[in-house]
C-alpha cells in the first residue's frame, strides 16, 4: 500500500488534533506516494534503529517519541538528528511518529500500563480539555434521517460508549432566493417559509472538515446553514494518565517489585514509604510529574511515573507514594499499542518490533 494510506489511518485513529501544542507528531520523514510493504515499531528513532530496518528491509519506522520536536534548519550529519534523517532518506526509509496524542487515547499508554500490572475500574486522571465541537444545522424534515447519518457516518455524535448521538427540534426556516440561486424549494425573489428540523451534535476538532463536507454533500439546499461551536466540556474517555484499583490490597513494598518486575525497572526511586497498603493505583507514562496533585485528589495511594525530580518527592508528604520506575520503561508497551492498531486496520501489511534497545538510560 502507499505511505500516505497508512499516515491517513494512524492521523485518524490517534488524532494528530489531541497532541500538545510543542509536539511534533505524524509524518516527519517520507513522501506519501512511496509504496511500503512493511514497518519498524521502536519507543526512539536512533541511527541503530535505522539500521535495523534497513536490515530487515523494512520501509518506514513508526515511534512513539518523534525525531523532531523542533524546526531544524541544517541537515550536515553533524548531529544525531541530521545523520538519522540523512541515512533514513538514502535508503528511502519513512519516519512516523506517534507521541503525545497517543499518551492521552483512551487506549493510550497509560491505560496499556495499567492493564499490564492488573488495575480494575480503570479511569482517566486528567481529561481532555477543548478538542470538542458542536454543529448545529437544519434540515428539511424529509432529509433529516439522510443528512444526519451521513453527518455520524463521518464521526460525529460519539459519547463515551455510544454513537449516533444527536438532537432534533422541528421549526420553520424562512430563506428568499436571490435571481442567481437555484432553489431547492420555493422561488426566486419571494419569501419561503419551510419546515426544517434543527439537528445538533457533537464532534472532535478534528473531524471538522470531513463531518462539514458530508453535511454539505447530502444536504439538499444550495447553501446548507450550519454552525458550530467550541465547547469547554471535558471528555471523560480521553486524557492523561489513568487511575485504577488492585484485585486486592498489597504492602508498599509488594507494589514496588511487582512494578519492578512489570516494567523491567532495574533503578526505581522511590518516596519514603506512607507504611499504608496500596488499592488504589494512578500511573501515566513519561513524565508524569505535574500530575501528581491530581493523583492525590483522585484517592491514589501510590502514582508510577518518571521523570521526577528531588525536590517534587517531598510533596508526596506521607499522602501518597511516588514511584519512577523510568521514561523508557513506563512507555516502551506504546510499540503494542501501535502494533495492534495497524494490524488491525491492515492485517497483511507486515509490522515488526524493534530489537534494539533505545535507553539512553544505564544503571550500575
Amino acid at each position: 500500500m502507499k505511505l500516505t494510506n497508512l499516515c491517513s489511518y494512524l492521523d485518524e485513529a490517534i488524532p494528530l488534533s489531541f497532541q500538545e501544542g510543542y509536539d511534533n507528531s505524524g509524518l516527519q520523514v517520507g513522501q506519501t506516494e512511496k509504496e511500503i510493504k512493511s514497518a519498524l515499531i521502536s519507543l526512539d528513532v536512533t541511527e541503530a534503529v535505522i539500521d535495523e530496518a534497513i536490515q530487515k528491509g523494512c520501509d518506514i519506522v513508526i515511534s512513539h517519541h518523534p525525531l523532531l520536536f523542533n524546526g531544524i534548519k541544517k541537515i550536515t550529519g553533524k548531529t544525531s538528528a541530521g545523520r538519522i534523517i540523512i541515512k533514513a532518506l538514502k535508503n528511502d526509509i519513512a519516519i512516523y511518529s506517534s507521541h503525545t496524542n497517543l499518551d492521552v487515547m483512551s487506549n493510550g499508554v497509560s491505560r496499556i500500563m495499567a492493564h499490564k500490572i492488573g488495575l480494575q475500574n480503570i479511569k482517566v486522571l486528567v481529561s481532555l480539555k477543548s478538542r470538542l465541537l458542536k454543529l448545529v444545522t437544519f434540515i428539511p424534515e424529509d432529509h433529516l434521517e439522510k443528512v444526519s447519518q451521513a453527518i455520524f457516518n463521518a464521526g460525529a455524535g460519539s459519547i463515551g460508549n455510544y454513537d449516533c448521538c444527536g438532537f432534533s427540534l422541528p421549526g420553520t426556516g424562512s430563506f428568499r432566493a436571490g435571481e442567481m440561486a437555484a432553489p431547492f424549494v420555493g422561488e426566486k425573489g419571494k419569501m419561503h417559509f419551510e419546515k426544517e428540523v434543527r439537528f445538533e451534535t457533537i464532534l472532535f476538532t478534528h473531524q471538522r472538515e470531513r463531518v462539514i463536507k458530508a453535511l454539505v454533500e447530502t444536504h439538499p439546499y444550495e447553501e446548507a446553514a450550519y454552525d458550530i461551536y467550541p465547547l469547554v466540556n471535558d471528555n471523560s474517555d480521553h486524557g492523561l494518565g489513568c487511575t485504577g484499583d488492585l484485585a486486592k490490597p498489597v504492602s508498599e513494598n509488594e507494589f514496588l517489585n511487582l512494578i519492578s518486575s512489570v516494567f523491567g525497572a532495574k533503578g526505581i526511586r522511590y518516596s519514603p514509604p506512607t507504611g499504608k497498603e496500596v488499592k488504589k493505583v494512578a500511573l501515566c507514562g513519561g513524565s508524569g510529574s505535574s500530575l501528581l496533585n491530581d493523583a492525590i485528589a483522585a484517592g491514589a495511594n501510590a502514582f508510577v511515573t518518571s521523570d521526577i525530580k528531588y525536590h517534587t518527592f517531598f510533596d508526596a508528604d506521607d499522602r501518597i507514594l511516588i514511584v519512577d520506575c523510568g521514561h523508557y520503561e513506563t512507555e516502551k508497551f506504546s510499540c503494542e499499542i501501535l502494533y495492534d492498531l495497524i494490524i488491525k486496520k491492515f492485517p497483511k501489511f507486515a509490522v515488526r518490533f524493534s530489537e534494539t534497545n533505545t535507553n539512553p538510560i544505564n544503571y550500575l
